[in-house]
């Protein structure tokens, strides 16, 4: 499918999806893409006046109907990235807590990795360069390191068989099963490095020109021997066929979408992409895997059914620049695993060419001034499921499967419908939900509304679907809201949406923009939109958190290299501005917020490169009167979800329940931040952010919700917390 039309009306299943002209520039771009349209419609005016409540929409020729999610399989994971050691220097360590837990990983590698050759020994001079020898000995490092995550001794013989590939290619691949525990390495070996004729090519130009080929570089004890060529097509359509090979549950790729770096003296570009924090492999990489997620998804018709999958992205040399996020345990995990990888020269591993990628051995990870190691930074750290409550204990979920936004009804209980297709893909992981006076929702997400080459058909927006009635159906049509960024390549730097109702019933929605500030929208009460217009100052990470104090004031955060950055109304219909700044704490990760039953506002965030997380408090109306409540310890990484917990038996306070870790933890705050576990009803194994919230006639009962690898939400009340 090359036309953009084709897979864009593949991808949006059985919705259809508005375009306004109020969308500055994306929505023109798009439909000159080759999109078919039906007639224009009309949007009756609900404001005199207000051209933006007149705006004309075009609606994107209907894909065939599908008959909803397949039945989910056992889970399993699949990585897709650019090199051997991605997945252990930027997915680490959710990769071996998979291994360890049983979950089988399948890890894809694009390229050779074999760059120019030189397997560097750390002070001693380069070796002459050897690509064929370099590609060997990076596999055999990788091997060495998957045996050490699955438990096994570091030269444990591994199954090499050959796999058959679209158009007659074939590849390698390693399987390794120990103790229960399953991994498998599939080398596709396309060159870092080659020629089309006097051109230099790479996979950067493989995806962005057209007529790009590459050739694959067979390891010379490999069992693939013969050389191919990949064009655009043959490597999507490769990763769509090992996609439905496997069928996993979860897919992690790398970072589509990096941030904008300046380079210079001070940020040197090293193996940076110009303009961009990281190795344009990288971003190629995670560009062909979300297009081939997207086709996967996609192809659906009349009498079948998506595929049930759940997907995560991993940032890559944005770690360097950014505040080290991982506890001093993690990242000793992590280096131990890196340093089988890299090996040494001395090892007898078996592998003639080589016994791994010498340069990061013997801890030279943990010495590199990059810091690679030290963090793991998820591209949309928001992700994870979105719940809201009902009368009488009722539960909505919502969710990405299949790059597709789904709902879950049921109860606290944990009764639950099947997932309800509600198409909109391709999405990010990151949704926002709101639920509005009336009792219906609002969905917000971030579409990937194309995945071509060129930076006119490489284009991202933010969408919404409304609900028709309260607990009812869903409009046919999802609305396109644009995005702060007016030039097409520009819109790939806008972030997910986080939304929020204000007190005088308007919809503020955020997202960062690509100066990595914040942009903002509102639904006013009439149904009309504002243009999008950006906060003042602020440069902070990916990953908001809004909620509104006891005084109907909305307050946003963000977190920035140093200090956490808010904004707040000065009144409930104003305009949000710059609010105090909190430099008590260097924050390490992305924060949570919410309002405590005395109208004040509790904001949540790790520390930097510390298992220590901070519970600040803001009083209602007062901005500069910031407090630090607690600093327990928390295990995992990541974004930590707070909830009221004054139905607790502490009889007040806040729980905060941690991602990033193989066990539901919940932290009682109150009385110095005692530790409890709950076992009931997660998963051991969950993908994103918990999403924690209050639930049945008040005072109520705090829930955890949670997304097994089973694509399944898990449903924890937190009522019987125990002191630990």
């Amino acid at each position: 499918m090359g036309r953009w039309s084709s897979f864009a009306d593949v991808a949006l299943s059985r919705r259809t999806l508005l375009a306004s002209t109020a969308a500055v520039t994306v929505a023109g771009v798009v439909s000159g893409c080759g999109e078919t349209t039906a007639s224009p419609v009309h949007i009756p005016a609900q404001a005199s006046g207000d051209a933006e409540a007149r705006a004309t929409v075009r609606r994107l020729a209907a894909a065939d109907a599908q008959d909803g999610f397949a039945a989910v399989g056992a889970p399993a994971v699949v990585q897709i990235v650019a090199h051997p050691d991605d997945d252990l220097f930027f997915m680490n360590p959710d990769v071996v807590q998979n291994l360890s837990a049983g979950i089988p990983v399948t890890s894809v590698y694009i390229t050779d990795g074999g760059s120019f050759g030189v397997n560097t020994v750390p002070g001693q001079p380069a070796p002459e360069p050897d690509i064929p020898a370099y590609v060997s000995s990076r596999q055999q490092g990788l091997r060495q390191a998957y045996a050490l995550m699955l438990g096994a001794r570091l030269f444990t013989p591994w199954q090499r068989s050959v796999l058959a590939l679209p158009g007659g290619r074939t590849a390698e691949v390693n399987r390794l099963e120990y103790g229960g525990r399953t991994a498998e390495l599939i080398f596709l070996n396309l060159r870092m490095h080659a020629k089309n004729g006097a051109r230099t090519v790479n996979l950067t130009r493989l995806w962005s020109t057209p007529g790009v080929t590459l050739p694959t570089q067979p390891a010379p004890e490999s069992p693939v021997q013969q050389k191919y060529t990949y064009t655009r097509k043959d490597l999507i359509e490769t990763l769509v066929f090992l996609l439905s090979r496997r069928k996993p549950t979860l897919v992690r790729t790398l970072d589509p979408d990096p941030d904008t770096q300046v380079h210079d003296e001070r940020h040197p570009i090293g193996s940076d992409q110009h303009g961009f924090s990281d190795h344009p492999d990288h971003t190629a990489a995670a560009l062909f895997a979300w297009r081939a997620l997207a086709d996967w998804g996609g192809r659906t018709g009349r009498g079948t059914q998506a595929p049930v999958f759940q997907t995560e992205a991993f940032r890559g040399y944005y770690n360097q620049r950014w505040p080290k996020n991982l506890p001093a345990s993690t990242v000793a995990l992590k280096a131990l695993y890196l340093n089988a990888y890299g090996g040494e020269p001395s090892w007898q591993c078996g592998n003639e060419s080589g016994c791994g990628d010498y340069a990061f051995g013997q801890d030279s990870v943990l010495r590199s001034m990059k810091g690679w190691a030290r963090s793991t930074h998820r591209r949309y750290p928001n992700a994870g499921p979105k719940a809201v409550a009902g009368t009488g204990g009722a539960l909505t979920v919502y969710g990405v499967l299949g790059t597709r936004l789904a709902r879950w009804t049921g109860d606290v209980s944990g009764r639950q419908s099947p997932p309800e297709d509600l198409g909109g893909g391709p999405l990010a992981p990151s949704i926002s939900v709101v639920r509005m006076p009336d009792g219906r929702d609002l969905v917000f997400a971030l579409r990937f509304s194309a995945l071509e080459g060129t930076a006119g058909k490489n284009l991202r927006e933010i969408v919404m679907l409304r609900q028709r009635t309260a607990g009812g159906a869903f409009e046919s049509s999802w609305v396109r809201l644009g995005s702060p960024e007016t030039r097409s390549w520009r819109t790939r730097l806008t972030g997910p949406p986080t939304a929020v109702l204000g007190s005088d019933g308007r919809v503020h929605l955020f997202a960062r923009n690509g100066a990595k500030g914040v942009s903002t929208r509102v639904l006013r009460t009439d149904g009309t939109w504002t243009p999008w217009t950006e906060l003042p100052t602020g440069r902070i990470q990916e990953g908001l958190t809004a909620a509104v104090d006891g005084r109907g004031l909305v307050h946003l955060f963000g977190t920035s290299a140093t200090w956490v950055e808010h904004w707040s109304q000065r009144t409930p219909s104003g305009d949000l501005r710059k609010g105090t700044r909190r430099f008590a704490h260097q924050p390490g990760d992305v924060p949570d917020a919410i309002t405590a039953p005395d109208g004040s506002v509790l904001l949540g965030y790790r520390s930097v490169a510390s298992d220590e997380v901070v519970i600040e408090r803001l009083p209602a109306g007062r901005a500069k009167r910031w407090t630090t409540v607690a600093k327990p310890k928390m295990g995992g990484f990541g974004r930590v979800s707070l909830v009221d917990g004054r139905t607790t038996a502490s009889s007040g306070g806040v729980l905060a329940v941690p991602s990033g870790s193989r066990e539901e933890l919940v932290y009682d705050i109150t009385g110095g931040g005692r530790t409890s576990l709950v076992g009931t009803g997660a998963p051991s194994l969950t993908v994103g952010t918990p999403a924690t919230l209050t639930v049945g006639t008040a005072p109520g009962t705090p829930v955890s919700v949670t997304l097994g690898l089973d694509g399944r939400p898990h449903i924890t009340p937190l009522r019987d917390i125990r002191a630990g």
